[in-house]
């Protein structure tokens, strides 16, 4: 399973973009793909189109909510990345694809790497 970032969501809905070929090249391959609450929240506060609202829905059906369980995880990341306030919602999403086994595709690498210690892989 992959879980998309929403940097790497909205990109991905930019026709010509490298995460626009990535998102076709995992439908094509039927990979499952996961956006969390916490991701899609973000998203959804765009700016975003209805239209490009639309799609993602019919592209990324599953979308796991946030729970107690990540919670614990996304304290655990935040902790062990330096506590920095700014990547709090980087953790909740790390934490919601560390709980479901997943991958993270996100366009912001720096930020997520941050994880790698803690198993987060991407994709």
């Amino acid at each position: 399973m992959i879980h998309l970032d929403t940097s790497f969501l909205i990109r991905a809905l930019i026709p010509g973009t490298p995460e626009e070929a990535k998102l076709r090249r995992w439908v094509g391959e039927g990979r499952a793909l996961a956006v969390s609450s916490v991701a899609w929240a973000e998203f959804l506060c765009g700016p975003v189109g209805s239209a490009d609202r639309e799609l993602a829905v019919r592209l990324v059906e599953h979308r796991p909510d946030f729970t107690p369980d990540h919670a614990v995880i996304a304290a655990r990341l935040f902790n062990e990345s330096g506590r920095r306030r700014s990547l709090l919602v980087d953790c909740m999403i790390g934490a919601t694809a560390l709980a479901d086994g997943a991958a993270v595709a996100t366009s912001n690498e720096r930020h997520f790497s941050r994880f790698s210690a803690a198993g987060l892989k991407m994709a």
